[in-house]
């Protein structure tokens, strides 16, 4: 059994969840402690009581202690099972928070495989669906597994209420890729998403973020969507050859929608400024499918790991590095580039 101090590092969310999927890919039992220790309300909240149990439901696993609130957990995964699920975190607790830790185990499992996930979709929180519909999920399916996604209903903080469908097709293993290049951009655009609020919100938005990225007007987008309750998101999706990144700000009660905009503006300019590909964010969420297939058997048929280039790293992702190289018997080598760059190669300790 691997204990996990959920006191390190970031000392959030991001170690249970991981720990967790990482369990059940390994069949490796788990002790947490300390669970989230480095927010202001410790222990699990819905959001992670969800995620713990989705974890647990994929495999057949044993949970201990598991109750909202708890700050010390064991899981005894069993094996995995595809199938169809259904989660629902009750609350505008991130629905793509719980995909992080349901969707790798089904990445490779023995058959298909279809979850329905209700909560937030869009949280300032977390990565909201259209980083994972756009930025994601194609590195995903570019591994080998053919995963596609769909928003049925839009949820914002703090009414709730989305419903996400995932639908995995799994690949025996998964082949793993460099990322080292955006090359060319192709396209990009700017979405205000508008809830249960005048849509000239959005219009201020789009029209202060073209203006600012001297963008077209025609790159700009206001989609009313029916919520729960209010929301306003603006995001923007640069579309390159190799990779698409995805950037949003959230509009909040007494923000001003032009702040909103330069916000934004200041993401994709700081990402732009480091010409790296993988953007902050993105950069986290891959580092574990690179792991589970640098993990894999060197004779398995596929190539194992690989290499990306990202910004300078988040206490997130260096925690995350620290889970998984408990959990796998891999290598993750992060070498300091001009400019601000970060190169992590993911590899077999044989390798590395």
């Amino acid at each position: 059994m691997i204990t996990i101090d959920g006191s390190q590092g970031e000392g959030g969310g991001q170690m249970l969840r991981s720990s967790m999927a990482l369990a059940v890919v390994t069949g490796t039992p788990v002790r947490l402690e300390k669970i989230r220790a480095g927010r202001a309300k410790p222990g699990l909240m819905r959001q992670h009581l969800t995620s713990v149990r989705a974890a647990a439901e994929v495999c057949d696993g044993e949970l201990i202690g598991a109750e909202p609130g708890a700050q010390e957990l064991t899981f005894h995964p069993g094996a995995v099972r595809p199938g169809d699920y259904h989660f629902s975190v009750g609350s505008a607790g991130s629905a793509m928070l719980v995909l992080q830790t349901a969707l790798p185990p089904l990445l490779t499992a023995s058959g298909p495989s279809t979850v329905v996930v209700e909560g937030g979709t869009h949280n300032q929180w977390a990565p909201p669906f259209d980083f994972l519909l756009k930025s994601y999920l194609p590195l995903i399916n570019r591994m080998g597994p053919e995963v596609t996604a769909r928003i049925e209903r839009h949820g914002f903080y703090p009414a709730g209420g989305g419903r996400v469908v995932v639908d995995i097709q799994p690949a025996p293993f998964l082949n793993g890729f460099d990322l080292t290049s955006t090359g060319r951009v192709l396209n990009h655009r700017l979405i205000a998403l508008v809830g249960n609020l005048p849509t000239e919100i959005g219009d201020r938005e789009i029209a202060r973020a073209v203006r600012k990225l001297n963008w077209r007007k025609e790159d700009g987008e206001v989609r009313g969507v029916r919520t729960n309750g209010p929301g306003n998101v603006l995001m923007a999706e640069i579309e390159c050859e190799h990779v698409t990144a995805v950037f949003t700000t959230f509009g909040r009660q007494g923000t001003r929608a032009e702040h909103v905009a330069d916000n934004l503006v200041k993401s994709i300019r700081g990402w732009q400024k480091t010409t790296a590909p993988v953007e902050e964010y993105l950069a986290d969420q891959i580092l574990l499918p690179l792991g589970l297939s640098a993990a894999q058997p060197a004779d398995c048929g596929v190539r194992c790991g690989g290499t990306y280039l990202t910004g300078p790293l988040s206490q997130h992702t260096l925690t995350h590095i620290d889970i998984l190289q408990r959990f796998l018997d891999i290598s993750i080598v992060v070498n300091q580039r001009q400019g601000g760059q970060c190169e992590l190669t993911v590899g077999s300790t044989s390798s590395g």
